[in-house]
């Protein structure tokens, strides 16, 4: 599935939920390019019912670094969805893993190590730019998120 700009929404950082832990050095890798960048250059895919993140984790945890008050998302009917692959890491410890059980994962408070799933629609991203002063604003969700 391929996104464009106008499916990407600004949505407040706390109604996203994790379902697995990040790397901290990957993290803070991002974080330095983010502050250089001046913005998020690429959208979080989520859940349009629960806020679970499907991709995105590191640049969340920017997010939350930064003291954010919203960030770009695109959001997807996760369980309906079927051109949404669900696949494990090589690493990971799991035999099998269901989309409800993601979202189950990020409902309860716990969280799998991290790069346990990968979602196979990240690589169809929007480009975009929304600058860090524009995602610390409390306003309302905004269509869009491109800035020029």
């Amino acid at each position: 599935m391929s996104w464009a700009e106008e499916d990407v929404r600004l949505v407040p950082v706390e109604w996203l939920k994790a379902h697995e832990e990040i790397k901290p050095k990957n993290m803070e890798k991002l974080l330095e390019m983010t502050l250089r960048w001046d913005g998020f250059t690429k959208p979080l895919i989520a859940d349009k019912a629960t806020g679970t993140i499907l991709d995105g984790h590191h640049r969340y945890a920017v997010a939350q670094r930064l003291e954010l008050a919203r960030i770009p998302v695109v959001c997807i009917d996760y369980l309906k969805d079927d051109s949404v692959e669900l696949e494990l890491w090589p690493a990971s410890n799991l035999e099998s893993i269901t989309k409800q059980e993601v979202i189950d994962m990020a409902l309860s408070s716990n969280l799998y190590p991290p790069k346990t799933t990968r979602h196979r629609i990240s690589d169809h991203l929007p480009p975009i730019h929304v600058s860090l002063e524009r995602l610390s604003l409390l306003t309302p969700s905004q269509p869009g998120a491109n800035e020029s």
